[in-house]
């Protein structure tokens, strides 16, 4: 099958970008990687009648350091992210991405637009209490990654925004651990442990529409109960959804094992590796 027709506007700046997503009436789409975007138009399960290709815009590919945030532009490939060193969480987890092809062209402001509950950075994003750039035609705005994730493949961005920067803190400690049938398929179960600011942070991905904080075992991780105690706390806690891919019973185990993964990182910094 091929895609629906539609016109094609090569974007030279946010503002024209945004103008042309209000000019579209909510039939525009941003073109960036296009590992999303391009099989869902080739199915026809999208027919924007506006692609607005955001490739060429100065300014969104670059990486730098805000204080203690990392700070990744929207066309930042996959491929950078495993390479750069400033935040080793966000590597870890890029590494997990698809594979080769689609590290080389998926981008971090399209993964998290995307906002598919098994992806890796949306569940990082909010691990570390991230904070997303969003433009539109009334200007910038800042929107933490908890507020911005609303359901599956859903977000709070209105149809004539974009996104051009995505703030990640840099933890002083973290644990990552992730559960796939096959190497990269999504994730059925993915657990992120961080402290960022002295405070832990315990996160799911792949368990339900958004990703999940499991508040209740980041206490009891805070209060220095063992790691046994806190997997059981977060696994109780979370509210898993059933597919064909998993029972709810099913994938609560695999999140308890996935914490405890994450945690003898947390307990142990060391280079981590898949």
């Amino acid at each position: 099958m091929k895609c629906a027709p539609f016109d094609y506007v090569r974007a030279s700046s946010v503002e024209e970008t945004v103008t042309v997503l209000g000019e579209t009436d909510g039939e525009g789409k941003i073109l960036a990687g296009g590992q999303s975007l391009v099989p869902v138009l080739a199915l026809r399960m999208a027919r924007p009648a506006v692609l607005v290709d955001v490739n060429r815009i100065p300014g969104l590919s670059a990486i730098r350091r805000v204080e203690d945030t990392l700070e990744v532009g929207a066309t930042v490939r996959h491929s950078r992210l495993v390479e750069q060193t400033e935040h080793p969480l966000l590597a870890e987890a890029a590494r997990w991405i698809g594979h080769t092809a689609i590290r080389s062209r998926g981008t971090t402001g399209g993964s998290i637009a995307h906002a598919d509950p098994s992806a890796e950075l949306p569940v990082v994003a909010v691990a570390t209490g991230a904070t997303v750039t969003v433009t539109g035609p009334r200007g910038a705005r800042a929107v933490d990654a908890e507020d911005l994730f609303v359901g599956a493949l859903t977000t709070s961005l209105d149809e004539d925004e974009m996104i051009t920067a995505v703030r990640f803190p840099l933890p002083s400690r973290w644990g990552f651990a992730e559960f796939a049938r096959r190497h990269g398929d999504f994730a059925l179960v993915t657990a992120v442990v961080t402290e960022v600011r002295g405070r832990p942070r315990i996160t799911f991905g792949g368990v339900s529409s958004v990703p999940q904080r499991a508040t209740d075992a980041e206490q009891a991780l805070s209060d220095g109960r063992p790691a046994a105690e806190v997997a059981r706390t977060a696994a109780e806690e979370i509210e898993p959804t059933a597919d064909l891919h998993g029972s709810v019973e099913f994938r609560r185990a695999i999140a308890a094992e996935m914490t405890r993964r994450a945690l003898a990182q947390f307990d142990s910094p060391r280079e981590h590796s898949r």
